[in-house]
């Protein structure tokens, strides 16, 4: 039997919260576009390159020989990151089909009983369509940068009874509401982490090992470091197209807050429970590309957390 030191039952616990917020990560972002009926919050761009850090995270991970946990966890989050994208890739279809049907209704002109019927097939110049050209301003395109993205859901939501835009009003979580859910769904994760190791513990799953005693006087291969600093290039870009995108729409509607908490959280903890478990060089090294990984985000999380303070979310378009 080994005796439990306190950086080890802190690494433990790190690493099995860190574990649960990766595991849950996903889901508010999915429950969130499901929620709207849309994907047009999130960007493409993010999730691909995301999704190419993923796979050469577990590319990596096996060649490099590292824990099982964070191999069946790259395993894990390649099949979610495809759900992911299949449901974005689904709603941009679906509401690139319908917007087509809408504007090609709305197009159409009106007939009526002092309508002339068309001679000799030409249009009368009245009843032409004019093409817009680029300096044309009107109502549908007057605004912010970027406030026509949920444009049909505008015009949809003012040709609603002044009643239901009322109900639609109240329905509407309060800051303070939405506030009180994401604190609750994180303290939710870290309690089932905490909850977790405790009974890998006390079953034997779990067991603490001597600093630096694990670690193999192999180098890690080389072809596994690249692949390893690969995924850390593609998790530290990956969040730049996002943050563009919402500083170009001023906005970040259509994003869920509660997927980067889970991911900061989950980054912190991942970080703390290497360097809590150890420091040794050659540990250290192995380590080093995926530690860039996780605690580089953060600071981009930070930028986000940042934007949805001063945007938060765009104005539907209601008018009364």
């Amino acid at each position: 039997m080994i005796d439990l030191t306190w950086n080890e039952a802190v690494s433990g616990i790190s690493g099995s919260i860190s574990l649960a917020a990766w595991v849950f990560l996903l889901l508010p972002q999915l429950v969130e576009n499901y929620t709207q009926g849309s994907a047009d919050g999130i960007s493409l761009t993010f999730l691909f390159i995301w999704f190419l850090g993923d796979v050469t995270n577990l590319i990596g991970s096996l060649w490099a020989g590292l824990v099982p946990t964070v191999t069946a966890l790259a395993i894990y989050f390649c099949f979610a990151d495809s759900i992911l994208i299949s449901q974005c890739l689904y709603y941009k279809a679906l509401n690139r089909s319908k917007n087509a049907a809408l504007e090609e209704e709305e197009n159409v002109p009106s007939q009526n009983e002092e309508t002339p019927l068309l001679v000799e097939g030409s249009v009368p110049t009245s009843r032409r369509q004019k093409r817009p050209s680029f300096g044309d301003v009107d109502d549908s395109n007057l605004g912010l940068p970027g406030s026509r993205r949920r444009s049909t859901v505008s015009m949809r939501s003012q040709r609603r009874p002044s009643s239901n835009t009322l109900e639609r009003i109240l329905e509407e979580p309060t800051p303070a509401r939405a506030w009180l859910k994401n604190s609750t769904s994180v303290l939710f994760v870290i309690l089932a982490g905490a909850a977790g190791w405790a009974a890998a513990w006390q079953t034997g799953a779990w067991k603490p090992s001597p600093i630096g005693q694990e670690v193999d006087n192999d180098p890690t291969p080389i072809g596994a470091l690249v692949l390893g600093y690969a995924s850390a290039v593609c998790y530290l870009g990956a969040r730049v197209p996002q943050i563009i995108k919402n500083q170009r729409e001023r906005s970040c509607d259509g994003l869920s807050l509660l997927f980067f908490l889970l991911s900061l959280l989950g980054n912190a903890t991942y970080g703390a429970g290497i360097l809590f478990h150890s420091v040794e060089k050659q540990y250290f090294m192995t380590n080093l590309p995926w530690l860039i990984g996780s605690l580089g985000t953060m600071a981009e999380d930070a930028i986000i957390f940042i934007q949805f303070s001063i945007f938060g979310e765009k104005d539907t378009g209601i008018e009364e």
